[in-house]
């Protein structure tokens, strides 16, 4: 007896030891990244020198703006936490460095890039706009990936390591699918849904695509593809899009060697990295031990974001990235936090309009309902609201777009996806398997509907069936009103389809191709105001406290059950425990992964 009291006496002080190590770590950690923030700024106050060439890495993720740092335990105990670079600071540095008298050229040190193919061509678009100031663009690359030699392609001189490729391999992707993993663990997926292509219910309830998502996909691909391909032709001379395709499709590019690439044009001469200093020195006409070489923060730094704030005439920019979910962290879009933000934005006398950038998936039909509420609201006020979209503004994340006086997207922009879902799991077989029986009392038969004990029987799901084709009929009302469209038109190019913006432009979805900026310049011309700030939204909390629902999700995350540890993986178990969490209403587009990258799956 009193062994088993010092026994667990001792548990409890090694738990609350860890617990204490873990919080002193994190706090460590915020510590350092506030006084690394500081010193950034305080050397972001520096003047750019003459002679000076912007580097911009092209490795590593680029997310659409500042996020919080997500942890895990291995990043805190390895000390890999890394700050991603964001697309708006890189095109701000861009645009600064095309207006600075001292910075000469660009320089492009390719890696292995992660990022979805509108954020790439938004850099890209970025970078011709660059070129237009008559200075130079230099790329080098030991290795350059698809992503890489996209954004490379518009350089004045493209250097490739003499031993290294250039991996164009043309657009694909894979789907998981859950179905068999799901079946061995007991647990059955139920589903009510509205829309021949809303597959994102596929990978839960079929073992392979249907044929209707495999069309819709080959045909998203295709026309990506085409835009990707036009736009390395119009920067490189001797290739037509027909010779690019040939050569990845017949000639297996990306795996020959680099004398090959030299040969078919793709690039301009092959370097070692080590001579890239007298290489870019000589194309900007100066001596290499002049060059200074800055970084994008250096230039960013040299704006005066506060100016924004102090307007009395703010267009507001929000940025609504990731999944749409009740309850959400930081990096969702979660209702609770959005919606006062743009009912004070709405309230602000110095907001005079808002520009909504979309990032988004899409995800709870409740909270998208209630953003776009608020954006209503917003608009009632008589302020206009134009929506910018990223890499995805689909299914929810059109939900919360169609209603703007005006929407922009890049033509890589992935959008559409008017449907909705539900996903609802009976874990009777699971229970079973470890051994639990569930015993149901109540008033009435439905009580407790839906659960996830017992499996729905017929009359129920036909009531859950009339739910989503009721919230089906309020999404396709909402896009009709936006759109100016019948809602006869909105059901034809719904059915959960996903559409590449260019093809959604043509079909009334979108309004026109164009970046962020654009649609803050349509927002000063619709209010004829020619002075204007520009403040963003939602502000980053960079304090400890907002860091810790994030150790707790990480630690219900590693809470797999023991009896399942011979059966899936951490990463499945954590799929399975978000379907199982979820709203069973959803307005969510399919898992799009596109092989944009050599070794990396980009997320769309």
């Amino acid at each position: 007896m009193l062994k088993r009291f010092f026994l667990n006496a001792l548990s409890s002080f090694l738990g609350a030891w860890i617990a204490l190590v873990l919080f002193g770590v994190v706090a460590v950690l915020v510590i350092l990244g506030m006084v690394t923030r500081l010193g950034m700024s305080q050397n972001d106050n520096q003047n750019v020198s003459k002679n000076s060439v912007m580097v911009i890495n092209l490795s590593g993720e680029i997310t659409e703006h500042e996020i919080p740092v997500e942890l895990d335990y291995n990043s805190l105990l390895l000390g890999n936490i890394v700050k991603n670079q964001t697309l708006s600071e890189l095109v701000a540095a861009i645009g600064a460095a095309s207006k600075n008298s001292n910075i000469d050229a660009i320089y492009l040190k390719c890696g292995v890039l992660v990022a979805s193919p509108a954020t790439l061509n938004a850099l890209r678009n970025a970078l011709i706009t660059f070129k237009e100031s008559g200075k130079k663009i230099i790329a080098y690359g030991d290795v350059m990936t698809m992503g890489d030699y996209y954004i490379a392609s518009v350089a004045d001189d493209i250097c490739l390591n003499p031993g290294g490729k250039i991996l164009l391999q043309g657009l694909g992707g894979f789907s998981l699918f859950y179905k068999g993993l799901l079946d061995k663990l007991g647990i059955e997926v139920q589903m009510v849904k509205v829309g021949t292509f809303k597959s994102a219910v596929e990978p839960y309830v079929n073992t392979e695509m249907s044929a209707p998502a495999r069309a819709q996909l080959d045909t998203l691909y295709g026309n990506m593809w085409d835009f990707i391909l036009e736009g390395i032709s119009q920067n490189r001379e001797t290739l037509t899009p027909t010779k690019i395709d040939s050569l990845v499709g017949k000639d297996f590019i990306f795996i020959r060697n680099a004398e090959k690439d030299l040969r078919s044009g793709l690039i301009d001469h092959l370097y070692y990295e080590r001579s890239m200093d007298s290489v870019i020195a000589s194309a900007i006409g100066k001596d290499k031990d002049d060059i200074n070489f800055v970084a994008p923060s250096l230039l960013v730094g040299q704006e005066d974001f506060a100016i924004g704030q102090k307007s009395t005439n703010q267009i507001a920019v929000l940025y609504a990235c990731g999944e749409i979910l009740d309850g959400g962290g930081a990096t969702t879009i979660n209702y609770e936090r959005y919606v006062p933000i743009i009912t004070g934005l709405a309230d602000d006398n110095n907001v005079k309009g808002m520009v909504l950038r979309v990032n988004s998936p899409g995800g709870s039909v409740f909270g998208s309902e209630q953003i776009g509420e608020a954006l209503d609201y917003f608009q009632s006020k008589g302020k206009p609201l134009a929506v910018s979209m990223g890499d995805y503004a689909a299914s929810g994340g059109y939900w919360i777009s169609c209603c703007a006086n005006k929407i922009f997207a890049d033509p890589l922009t992935v959008t559409g996806s008017i449907g909705i879902f539900g996903l609802i799991p009976n874990i009777e077989g699971l229970m079973k398997k470890i051994g639990l029986h569930a015993e149901i009392v109540s008033t009435n038969p439905d009580a407790l509907f839906p659960t996830l004990v017992k499996p729905m029987n017929p009359a129920q799901l036909q009531a859950m069936q009339e739910m989503v084709e009721e919230g089906y009929d309020m999404f396709v009302s909402r896009v009709a009103k936006g759109r100016n469209l019948s809602k006869d038109e909105v059901r034809r190019i719904g059915e959960g389809r996903v559409w590449d913006a260019r093809t959604a432009m043509k079909i009334g979805l979108v309004d026109s191709l164009g970046s962020l900026q654009d649609a803050i310049e349509w927002i000063a011309k619709d209010l004829e105001i020619a002075n204007y700030g520009v403040t963003y939204y939602p502000k980053l909390d960079n304090s400890i406290w907002s860091l810790l629902p994030e150790l707790l999700e990480m630690k219900q995350h590693f809470s797999l059950p023991a009896e399942l540890t011979k059966e899936i993986s951490l990463g499945s178990w954590i799929k399975i425990t978000n379907l199982l969490n979820q709203y069973p209403l959803q307005a969510r587009m399919p898992e799009i992964n596109v092989g944009f990258n050599y070794r990396e799956i980009v997320d769309f």
